[in-house]
């Protein structure tokens, strides 16, 4: 079988395309790197996005999906049928948010404040990360973002070059997009889910978030449509802060721990990491520098928590 090098979703050719494993008849998975697509992911080299009637805005909507999915910490996401089929039947993001990402993708494209930025480069880029199909849809977005007075032509451009500076309300407005909830009341909770776990929820993380004021949420306990991972990445923007705990079994770490910390981070959401003092030597050292609280009893867990939430972020609204 001779592999077309492109990208399995919009067709054009990739920088690269890398075997994930061993060749098991219909199952050989490449890693891809599409700019259309936003960047890296995995697919069955078989998958059929025609086949499966998914037409350009589905395709925009899974593009979105995978840029969020690297946020959360997955360097290469990987998407299937079930994938495409879930994608299909969600909504396109709203205007203003496919023309926030827009700006957003603008910024980490200059250098210094005031540098000229355009919109007739890195065209793959700007469709990726605006949810957009085509450079009309681009240019509509770019036009909301000037009359927001968020972008100015740059000067000494003409206007057909789509040449942009963003405007210090521009940056202000990047900077409300970033900042912290800080009237949320939300604690989200990212830990292994496991029976042997249920004592340090109830004895430890859940009495510690209640009494220093704040909600705690367990994502396994939140009723949704969608797809998991979208679940997780919408609570946790509504979070005021994070607590991930890195206590595991024999299995190793649940990865969902340092992708769900990882993606708070990103968001400037405040982190309180904890481990259990006999697992505390397996975890990955990339987060070794942050102050873990290292515990052996849910009370010992419980009483430190408390404390430390109420420093770093302060009593929460339902404090008594």
């Amino acid at each position: 079988m001779s592999l077309s090098l492109v990208c399995p979703i919009w067709g054009i050719p990739d920088t690269e395309v890398i075997p994930v494993h061993e060749n098991r008849g219909d199952t050989q998975k490449f890693a891809y790197i599409s700019s259309r697509a936003g960047g890296k992911y995995i697919a069955n080299c078989f998958i059929d996005l025609d086949r499966q009637e998914c037409d350009e805005r589905a395709k925009a909507r899974l593009t979105t999906w995978l840029i969020e999915q690297r946020q959360l910490g997955k360097e290469y996401p990987e998407i299937d049928e079930a994938i495409i089929e879930k994608v299909k039947q969600q909504k396109d993001l709203s205007v203003s948010e496919r023309a926030d990402r827009l700006l957003r993708a603008m910024e980490t494209k200059v250098s210094y404040i005031g540098e000229p930025v355009g919109l007739q480069s890195h065209t793959d880029f700007w469709l990726a990360h605006s949810e957009s199909t085509n450079e009309k849809e681009v240019r509509y977005l770019a036009k909301y973002l000037k009359n927001q007075g968020w972008l100015l032509n740059a000067s000494g451009y003409p206007n057909q070059m789509m040449m942009f500076q963003i405007t210090v309300t521009g940056y202000a407005h990047i900077a409300e997009l970033e900042a912290v909830n800080n009237e949320s009341m939300q604690a989200f909770v990212a830990m292994w889910f496991d029976k042997t776990m249920d004592a340090v929820w109830k004895e430890g993380i859940q009495p510690a978030i209640e009494e220093a004021g704040y909600k705690p949420i367990r994502i396994d306990w939140t009723e949704f449509v969608d797809k998991i991972d979208d679940q997780i990445i919408a609570e946790i923007r509504r979070s005021r802060f994070l607590i991930a705990d890195f206590t595991h079994g024999e299995k190793g770490i649940r990865g969902g721990v340092y992708y769900e910390a990882g993606f708070a981070h990103g968001l400037n959401i405040p982190v309180f990491f904890s481990c259990r003092k006999d697992c505390l030597s397996q975890i990955h050292f990339d987060t070794r520098q942050y102050n873990y609280i290292d515990w052996e009893k849910p009370k010992d867990l419980k009483d430190r928590l408390v404390k430390r939430i109420c420093a770093v972020i302060g009593d929460g609204p339902r404090k008594t």
